[in-house]
C-alpha cells in the first residue's frame, strides 16, 4: 500500500468544524485496517487531530474513491450513527459498468432489491434467496445516464444508495450483468481500466449536522481517470438537480 503524508492528507479534507471532518478518500487507500500499524484513512486522521476522537461514522472500499465522513466526538458520532440506522443519511455514486448490452435496459430508473450473504472468510457477498438465514436487505435506485456504443460497450449509472451493506453496488450491479469496471472480485475477467481505479465514486452525500441540526450536502466529481471521458455528462447530471437536492 503507498504510504500516505500528512500533507496529502490535508489536500483531501473537503470540510472540517468541530463536530465532523469530511474528506475526499482517493482510490487505493483503506477507510480502516485490521492492523493497527496499517496505513489508512482513520490513522491518518487520528494524526492529523493529534491523537484526538475519530469516529468512523460510514466506509467505502478500499478501491473506491469518494466522500467520507468522520465524527470528531462520541455525541456527534452517536447523533450520525443515528441517521445511518434511519436511513436517513443519503448516498450517491457514479459507476461506469461493463454494459451488458440488453435492449431491454430501461434507461429511467430502476430499483435493485435483493438479500445479500456477506462470506467473512472470503471477504465477499452474494445474492441470496430471501429468508436464507444471515441475509440482509438490499437496496439501491439507479439512472442509466450513458450507453457507449459498440466497440466499446460501457454504461455509466446514477446510483442512490438506501441500505448499506457489505460491497452492496458491485454485487448487486454484478448480478444483474453490469459488472464495475476494475472490480476484479466482482467483475468480468479483463473489465478493468488501464489505470487499474474501479469506476465507483460516492460523489454527494447528505446529513443533518450533529452540532447545528442543518441540512449539510457535499458533492464532488470523479477524480479518478476512469471518468475522464464521461465528465462532461456527469457534471451535466449533477447540475439537473438529480442529485442529492433532487432526490
Amino acid at each position: 500500500m503507498p504510504r500516505y503524508t500528512q500533507r496529502e492528507f490535508e489536500k483531501w479534507i473537503i470540510d472540517e468544524d468541530q463536530d465532523i471532518l469530511i474528506l475526499h478518500k482517493p482510490s487505493g487507500i483503506a477507510v480502516q485496517s485490521a492492523s493497527v500499524a496499517a496505513m489508512d484513512l482513520e490513522n491518518l486522521a487520528k494524526a492529523y487531530l493529534k491523537g484526538g476522537y475519530v469516529g468512523v461514522v460510514h466506509r467505502l472500499d478500499q478501491p473506491v474513491e469518494g466522500l467520507i465522513l468522520f465524527a470528531k466526538n462520541k455525541k456527534a458520532a452517536s447523533f450520525l450513527d443515528r441517521q445511518i440506522a434511519k436511513g436517513e443519511m443519503k448516498k450517491e455514486y457514479f459507476a461506469l459498468c461493463a454494459d451488458c448490452q440488453d435492449p431491454s435496459m430501461k434507461k429511467e430508473r430502476s430499483t435493485l432489491e435483493d438479500y445479500l450473504l456477506r462470506d467473512g472468510r472470503n471477504h465477499t457477498s452474494m445474492v441470496v434467496p430471501k429468508g436464507t438465514p444471515g441475509a440482509k436487505r438490499a437496496l439501491l435506485e439507479y439512472d442509466v445516464i450513458k450507453r457507449a456504443e459498440k466497440p466499446d460497450p460501457r454504461a455509466l449509472l446514477h446510483i442512490r444508495l438506501m441500505t448499506g451493506r457489505y460491497h452492496q453496488i458491485r454485487v448487486q450491479l454484478s448480478h444483474i450483468g453490469l459488472p464495475i469496471l476494475g472490480d476484479t472480485r466482482y467483475g468480468e475477467t479483463g473489465c478493468a481500466p488501464e489505470s487499474g481505479a474501479m469506476a465507483l465514486c460516492a460523489a454527494a452525500l447528505s446529513f443533518i449536522h450533529p452540532g447545528t441540526g442543518q441540512k449539510v450536502q457535499e458533492v464532488m466529481i470523479p477524480q479518478n481517470d476512469v471518468f475522464l471521458p464521461f465528465l462532461d455528462i456527469i457534471k451535466t447530471e449533477m447540475a439537473k438537480g438529480k442529485g442529492i437536492s433532487g432526490s
